[in-house]
């Protein structure tokens, strides 16, 4: 059975710092586009970041340069490390993959940046 769990949100200073990770089973991990996305209370599930099978990555204009994606196929894991967090960062954050066979979502993992 398809499956991913978020782990690494929680409350942080603005300017701090959080490390998500986003761990797989049940799917073709290494073949699969893997996203970020957030959602704040009132708005639209958005995409934050995202990492192809071959490590190209894109990203969210407000976050490029602050947040980094990045992948290990052998831990079925994908990260998000966000830098210089802003209260505007706050949000839900969902890790997705995205293969031909289907588009696979975690449970999300809430992430807060308040003083």
């Amino acid at each position: 059975q398809e499956q991913l769990v978020e782990s690494g949100g929680g409350l942080v200073q603005p300017g701090g710092s959080l490390r998500l990770s986003c761990t797989a089973s049940g799917i073709r991990f290494s073949a699969a586009r893997l996203n970020w996305f957030r959602q704040a209370p009132g708005n639209q599930r958005g995409l934050v970041a995202s990492i192809s099978a071959t490590g190209d990555t894109n990203y969210l204009a407000s976050v490029q340069g602050r947040f980094a994606i990045s992948r290990d196929n052998a831990q079925n894991t994908v990260y998000l490390q966000m830098n210089s967090l802003k209260p505007e960062d706050t949000a839900v954050y969902f890790c997705n993959a995205f293969l031909p066979s289907g588009s696979y979502w975690g449970q999300g993992t809430q992430v807060t940046v308040s003083s």
